[in-house]
């Protein structure tokens, strides 16, 4: 088992982003569970109610970290991202199946690729933690499956869901910017400390090029543009 530095700074970064992935397992679970019931067929919805059942197993080892590792209560760690959260998924609230599943790919996806960004820069056990939470479990191939085969029914779904995905991943990066300049640990976990390397400007650059490139390629798995 790897120690966490002991840096305050980047202590509360690790915190922060273990707290953001935990409520981020919450809000999916509830996410996922609302897209079920939605689901066209038996066999759909048992495949997105058994990925929302999932997301409370995800949870537990996040909240086990925090507080035998880092002494810090999940619920502690986990308020600061109640509001943008809550605020990103009002503002994305999907109005049918396919939109749902858009979010749960797209939105979702962009997240993720940020938070695997920033993982790179914590201790190797709470790397491989994000990771694993992280880890895609058979779910982005159903609903690429699932999306293709709607347009194939029906080609003028693919405007609409392209549009919806540029509306979601703008939503994303405003609400990654918006926690990034409240949260100025979890910053500091890329930019680095006198004590600890990070990126540089050029390489933050980088960074967002690739999640915008990620994001171009799961709209073309899609058969959308992004």
């Amino acid at each position: 088992m790897t120690v966490p530095p002991a840096e305050d700074s980047y202590r509360a970064g690790a915190v922060d982003l273990l707290g953001i992935l935990a409520y981020g397992t919450l809000t999916a679970f509830e996410r996922l569970a609302e897209d079920a019931r939605m689901a066209p067929t038996l066999l759909d919805k048992i495949h997105v109610a058994t990925m929302a059942s999932a997301q409370i197993h995800y949870f537990a080892p996040l909240r086990d970290r925090l507080e035998e590792v880092f002494e810090v209560s999940v619920l502690a760690a986990m308020r600061p991202f109640h509001a943008p959260f809550n605020t990103f998924h009002e503002y994305t609230r999907p109005k049918d199946w396919y939109e749902g599943l858009l979010k749960a790919y797209v939105g979702d996806g962009i997240a993720a690729d940020f938070y695997r960004e920033v993982a790179a820069f914590v201790d190797e056990d709470t790397r491989t933690l994000v990771f694993e939470v992280l880890a895609d479990r058979g779910h982005d191939e159903f609903v690429v499956s699932r999306v293709r085969a709607g347009i194939e029914a029906d080609p003028k779904l693919a405007g609409r869901l392209a549009l919806w995905g540029r509306r979601l991943v703008g939503e994303a990066l405003s609400q990654a910017q918006r926690v990034a300049a409240d949260r100025d640990a979890l910053t500091s976990l890329l930019t680095g400390t006198s004590d600890r390397p990070g990126m540089d400007l050029p390489a933050i650059s980088r960074m967002f090029s690739r999640l915008v490139a990620n994001h171009t390629e799961r709209m073309a798995k899609l058969g959308l543009q992004a």
